[in-house]
């Protein structure tokens, strides 16, 4: 589904944006790599002191997410490969409540497994998400991913403290 007209500095920007900063590019595993952008931002922002604002990141990276991943499908197709932006929303969903300000190393770590087992997988009914048209079906079944993974994580914060 590619097009040929000249790309846009608009195109450019939803380019930057819908690869999480580029890390769609990657030749192997890029949705994992958006997962990890994910994770840097997370830690980043514990880092900084801004945690207190994570809620705000992930609203903000989902609206534009989903605003560029739908602008960038007329030259990819839907939900390219290339649009890592979902995993990294989806990936900083599982942090977002996950019943400490801080996690511990064990919990990032697992939280990320999870973001992925449950993103690849897509279990009923998250594999019907990724079918709603444009950038809210790029970005849904991902953030029905990490609201899976942030269940799952907290039960186990719970059972096993970590």
């Amino acid at each position: 589904m590619a097009t040929s007209k000249k790309k846009t500095a608009t195109d450019y920007l939803a380019i930057f944006v819908a690869t999480g900063a580029g890390a769609g590019f990657m030749p192997k595993a890029p949705g994992t790599a958006g997962a990890l952008v994910g994770v840097l931002v997370y830690l980043a922002m514990n880092l900084a002191g801004a945690g207190g604002y994570f809620l705000h990141a992930i609203l903000l990276i989902l609206f534009a997410g989903t605003l560029a991943a739908h602008r960038v499908e007329s030259f990819w197709g839907h939900d390219s490969q290339r649009i890592v932006i979902d995993e990294v929303v989806g990936q900083m969903i599982v942090y977002s409540l996950a019943g400490k300000a801080e996690l511990s190393i064990v919990s990032v770590i697992a939280g990320c497994v999870l973001f992925r087992v449950f993103d690849i997988t897509k279990p009923f009914p998250i594999r019907r998400l990724e079918a709603l048209p444009g950038g809210v079906g790029v970005m849904a079944d991902d953030v029905g991913a990490g609201v899976v993974a942030l269940v799952t994580l907290t039960l186990l914060q719970y059972l096993f403290g970590i």
